[in-house]
């Protein structure tokens, strides 16, 4: 990030209140520059630039709202002047560097004397104004120690919000759910988090995707199972205007993984079949037609599965209904997946025909990048192998290393293998088998879901059901990341050990990495058609006897068993061995070298853009090259 966090472009909206907390006076600026800096006194402030004058104001006492900083909203609150800058449409993950600089600089600054005005009047300095420098390691340690000492001022209580983020005087505070009225959250002074910085950064081949999205290209990238393909994506996101940006997925649960929507349900022609007429009118009504026209960016994941006329049906609708000869409308498009994972599902016997074979393919992506650095598994040996079934090549070393992982025991502390199945109707079946054998009483979960008449679109994106039933012995997986550093990650195992007493009976569940945790509730959202927002609130576990590769997609597992012999489309094969995270925790029942197949086509389309990205490799060397030799005479 170029200012790393004192920067950030977005709309404003400047409120001035009276005494009851009334608006006065308010200026909405659409397209703000917000700056964080330093005075001549080193005081932080704020500025807000419209393009013509800048207005600036001194951060001394104020409060944050940052609730909806997910959504890139908060407010900024200065609580002597009763004034408040709302900001909206902000990247997310720039709002939250910012607001994150703003806290910890502030916290830093306060730690020292300020002067009183009469010093101020005796110093005579010019006045000047400077952006703040990036944080850094120290301004953290600084607050960290701070903290520890929990020398909070008289009078007032140290507040911390879902950011991570606390305030001396600069408190952040959760927005009420109306938005509009301030309500502090409780104190609760005994958790303060501990600040780091962002652990984990993008490599290099993600900086170079990110850039290239972030310059406004049409940008395809892929990658192997496990190079960081969904964690790019969400990087992405965090670096758009919210307002403008749409995240879909070819399926609900992919949709799910990221916070969008289908793509069908984005585009509102239903399965795109009908003539083109008919797909421009059916997009044309009122809630599907805003989505077209607001939106600039349009975010496609698992773009494997998407097929070509679909896909050629969408980009002449974006035309018309947007009035636009640019290609997709002008939209521009940021499309992720790997075409040698799962393909398109066949309407009746014709083989369904791949994106990138679409006509308007190459007119509307401009850019083809691939991610190599995998990150999912660390033996190099496993690596090699899983990139050879990826490419449909199997080995006599290849097929040994699979037959002999048949005798792999995998169990641990009563934590049995998952078994990933081809066909869902044998997940069901072995679930609802093996949990009838546990002796006990079965414990039912019911989720709490926002409009119950939707529950079958909620059913179609949740990663988890509905009801849930479990009991002691269950064995469960994880269904989404909770604490990525003690390893409570989406995809890990377990079992339920127990319950807690009382009418919730709160499962508690041992799990692989050596983890025993009590399980609450959490809850996911989802945008369904329309732009209407749903949710269900149920504990973030599904059964894990056995699993579904399609419903595998996008999981590490730690102790997995595969049969392949039902194995029936081109990439299947590779999908399910890549969720191991390891060799070791992997078992393969009666492999057969035949059921691993690489489409054809898609071998054809890689090949090309290999090609095309060692030929624009050797072009820019030469460039550096030349440009190091011209600099050198």
């Amino acid at each position: 990030m170029d200012e790393e966090g004192a920067q950030m472009q977005c709309c404003v909206t400047v409120e001035q209140l009276n005494s009851s907390g009334q608006t006065t006076r308010r200026q909405v600026i659409r397209k703000a520059s917000v700056i964080l800096g330093r005075n001549e006194f080193q005081e932080i402030i704020l500025r807000i630039h419209d393009g013509k004058v800048p207005q600036s104001y001194r951060l001394k006492e104020f409060k944050l709202f940052t609730k909806f900083a997910r959504e890139g909203k908060c407010t900024v609150k200065l609580l002597p002047e009763n004034t408040q800058m709302l900001i909206s449409n902000c990247p997310p993950d720039r709002l939250n560097l910012f607001l994150k600089t703003l806290s910890i600089k502030h916290q830093a600054w306060h730690s020292g004397k300020p002067l009183s005005d009469r010093d101020k009047l005796k110093a005579g300095l010019p006045r000047s104004f400077e952006a703040i420098s990036p944080l850094q390691q120290k301004d953290i340690q600084k607050v960290n120690e701070m903290r520890s000492k929990a020398a909070a001022p008289k009078g007032l209580t140290d507040r911390t919000n879902k950011t991570g983020m606390a305030g001396g005087r600069g408190q952040q505070v959760k927005r009420s759910r109306s938005d509009t009225n301030f309500s502090p959250v409780k104190a609760n002074p005994s958790k303060k988090p501990i600040l780091a910085l962002p652990s984990r950064k993008l490599n290099k081949d993600q900086s170079a995707v990110l850039s290239a999205v972030l310059s406004g290209k049409n940008v395809f990238f892929t990658g192997s199972a496990g190079t960081g393909k969904s964690f790019l994506l969400k990087r992405i996101m965090g670096s758009l205007p919210p307002k403008s940006t749409f995240a879909t997925a070819s399926t609900g649960v992919a949709a799910c993984h990221i916070g969008g929507t289908t793509l069908h349900n984005f585009a509102g022609i239903g399965s795109g079949s009908a003539p083109l007429e008919q797909c421009i009118e059916l997009a044309q009504r009122p809630g599907v037609l805003q989505h077209w026209t607001t939106c600039r960016h349009l975010i496609i994941d698992e773009i494997s599965m998407v097929e070509a006329q679909f896909f050629d049906k969408l980009e002449s609708v974006a035309r018309s209904v947007r009035r636009s000869t640019e290609p997709f409308g002008g939209i521009q498009l940021i499309v992720c997946g790997d075409f040698l994972q799962l393909p398109p599902v066949s309407k009746g016997k014709e083989k369904a025909s791949f994106c990138f074979q679409a006509r308007s393919w190459r007119k509307v992506i401009q850019l083809n990048m691939e991610l190599t650095e995998v990150r999912r598994q660390t033996d190099q040996s496993f690596i090699s192998l899983l990139q050879a079934v990826r490419v449909g090549r199997v080995t006599e070393e290849v097929t040994a290393k699979l037959m002999e992982s048949a005798y792999h025991q995998i169990e641990r502390d009563g934590i049995l293998a998952t078994r990933l199945c081809t066909h869902k109707d044998d997940v069901e079946l072995t679930n609802e088998n093996k949990l009838q054998q546990l002796p006990g009483s079965v414990r039912v979960f019911e989720a709490l879901d926002s409009d119950p008449a939707l529950v079958r679109t909620i059913d179609g994106h949740s990663p988890v059901s509905r009801l849930i039933q479990l009991k002691v012995g269950a064995q469960v997986m994880l269904t989404k990341n909770l604490d990525v550093a003690r390893g409570l990650v989406n995809g890990a195992r377990g079992v339920v050990v127990s319950f807690e007493p009382g009418k919730h009976g709160l499962p508690r569940v041992r799990f692989l990495c050596g983890v025993t945790e009590m399980l609450k509730t959490e809850r996911w959202v989802f945008k369904s058609g329309g732009g209407i927002l749903l949710s269900r609130q149920q504990l973030p576990l599904k059964l894990a006897w056995a699993i579904s590769i399609h419903k595998s997609q996008g999981m590490t597992l730690d102790c997995v068993e595969i049969s392949l012999a039902r194995v029936f489309e081109s990439g299947q094969a590779y999908v399910a061995l890549s969720r191991a995270r390891s060799l070791e925790g992997l078992r393969v029942m009666d492999f057969d070298p035949r059921v691993v197949r690489a489409d054809p086509d898609v071998l054809v389309f890689c090949r090309k853009l290999r090609k095309e990205r060692l030929l624009m490799q050797a072009s820019m060397d030469d460039f550096v090259s030349n440009s190091n030799k011209e600099n050198s005479w």
